[in-house]
């Protein structure tokens, strides 16, 4: 077979790949329109899918939207990174020793329990009600999938390859970077999609701490007015950021030089 058969075939799955995943969400909406046109649902209840376009429209026209979305994934981002971070960093540790799994590990996973409405009071006493609290618990939503991940994922790497890597004079960090991360990559990235979902879902928990801007207040707000319509819209809208960022994340685990050799 030909490079350019080959690169035609792979296209073609490619497509066949996203046609099969509009399926569902296209089967979705037309069960919405048939719902809200045959008065299953009432209007205020469930709007139809011009209403909620509609209401795109308007907070477009009012210049609300893009301010929502831009501080919510102001949040999500600085939260995700200073999630990800700890959880790369404890992860590791525990991953890596075994007296630093016994000392951490058990305290962790009772801490992983606590619900993400928990913190919030706590947060909100030491932090205030500015952005520290929201981002500090998007910051927890991510750190847990991602140090959970890591963690099991480095405790498991192949004996030989750590071995082979002390032969050659590796220690501590050069051998973590040189052998074992690049081993649990797949792993590792894995927890890190995972924990970039969770800091969307903590999200809107985060922004119930005094919020005067963001999706999750926008949702809450709509709720209290009765606007269905910007409900739906920002319910819609969590779904598409999510899986555009998961989808940036996934084409980064791609990247070559990411990628266990």
């Amino acid at each position: 077979m030909s490079p350019r058969t080959s690169t035609a075939d792979e296209r073609t799955r490619r497509w066949g790949r996203w046609a099969a995943g509009l399926v569902v969400p296209a089967a979705v909406l037309a069960a919405w329109q048939l719902a809200s046109s045959t008065g299953v649902f009432t209007p205020s209840q469930l709007p139809a899918p011009a209403a909620v376009l509609a209401a795109v429209d308007e907070l477009i026209r009012r210049g609300e939207l893009w301010r929502h979305v831009a501080i919510s994934g102001q949040r999500v981002l600085l939260g995700f990174a200073a999630g990800a971070s700890a959880g790369l960093v404890l992860g590791a540790a525990v991953g890596m020793s075994s007296v630093v799994r016994a000392l951490l590990a058990p305290s962790v996973a009772a801490l992983r329990a606590v619900p993400s409405l928990a913190w919030v009071p706590l947060l909100v006493l030491w932090l205030g009600i500015a952005e520290g609290p929201k981002i500090v618990l998007v910051a927890i939503g991510v750190f847990f999938p991602v140090y959970t991940t890591v963690s099991a994922a480095l405790a498991h790497v192949d004996r030989h390859l750590v071995e082979a890597g002390r032969a050659y004079g590796l220690r501590g960090v050069e051998l973590l970077v040189r052998i074992q991360l690049p081993y649990a990559a797949p792993s590792v990235f894995a927890g890190l999609r995972l924990g970039l979902a969770q800091g969307w879902l903590f999200l809107v928990a985060a922004e119930l701490i005094a919020s005067s801007m963001g999706l999750g207040f926008l949702l809450i707000d709509s709720q209290n007015t009765g606007r269905t319509d910007i409900l739906l819209m920002s319910i819609l809208l969590l779904a598409l950021l999510g899986k555009a960022a998961d989808a940036l994340l996934g084409l980064a685990g791609r990247i070559p030089a990411l990628r266990p050799q």
